[in-house]
């Protein structure tokens, strides 16, 4: 059953779901809007993943007696334990509509633009952290580490939300979209860690150091505000890139309240505390 959404707004964009009778799409806690009273809401600490069939982990008697209750509690302690580590919400709310149609509206926390992905069950999508708003329950949510040295060198990159299976899965961003395919120019590109939203599978994603340890390595480092690193896209597939970048929109904020500790420079005269 295909989820119909509407993608709607502009700077603050919202997404307007209707779901079918029984049909159900859940959220990351916090990005829950508005629904209808025949709409049921319930949270849970499981999210659908492992081919689940968009069934909750830990709800219900399912077979298996004691031994297979006791591996949904493991499972969805994993789980919880994953999202934990990668700083994300704990639970997940789940919508189901009863007894006829129902509407339910999302939308992320910053401004910016919202994107529904159909996933097809050959490719799964990865999406930086908190990028993920809602999706059906046939989609399965998880958690991707990149490798140690990638991750301390780009930030963002660290922790990935990954998405597997079939249906629609609705991600949002900060400031506008841009859409474009590294095979179209030259198979690689480079861009600031913050700006990555979502790759496709095959896509590969690394950390590279800006310039080499020389002056005009130096240069870029310390005068062009982008630190040491950069992320690289590398291969063929969809990647979404956003404009602004949540450090960027920090900063301004930070500026516009008299708070600006920048630096004249930025990059790696930035005395930000966090």
């Amino acid at each position: 059953m295909t989820l119909r959404q509407e993608i709607v707004g502009n700077a603050m964009q919202m997404a307007v779901v209707s779901l079918q009778p029984g049909q159900t799409v859940y959220c990351e806690a916090g990005k829950f809007l508005f629904k209808t009273t025949n709409v049921t809401m319930e949270t849970r600490l499981g999210g659908p993943s492992g081919g689940s069939g968009g069934q909750p982990q830990g709800g219900g008697p399912s077979g298996g007696g004691m031994g297979g209750m006791l591996r949904q509690a493991m499972g969805t302690a994993m789980q919880v334990g994953q999202r934990a580590l990668a700083g994300e919400s704990l639970a997940f709310q789940y919508f189901t509509a009863q007894g006829g149609e129902g509407t339910v509206g999302f939308a992320g926390v910053l401004p910016g633009e919202m994107r529904a992905l159909e996933l097809d069950g050959t490719r799964a999508w990865f999406a930086e952290k908190d990028a993920f708003v809602a999706a059906e329950a046939t989609v399965d949510f998880g958690i991707a580490f990149q490798g140690g040295r990638t991750g301390m060198k780009g930030g963002e990159g660290f922790v990935l939300e990954k998405f597997t299976g079939r249906g629609t899965v609705i991600i949002a961003g900060a400031g506008n979209f841009i859409d474009l395919d590294p095979a179209d120019f030259g198979g690689r590109v480079e861009v600031d860690t913050g700006c990555v939203v979502a790759f496709e599978e095959g896509i590969r994603y690394g950390v590279q150091r800006v310039g080499g340890l020389n002056r005009q390595g130096v240069m870029n480092a310390v005068f062009g505000g982008e630190g040491l690193s950069l992320a690289t896209l590398e291969g063929s597939g969809r990647v979404i890139l956003q404009s602004l970048t949540i450090e960027s929109l920090a900063n301004a904020l930070r500026k516009a309240q008299g708070g600006d500790k920048e630096g004249p420079t930025g990059g790696l005269f930035s005395t930000n505390a966090g």
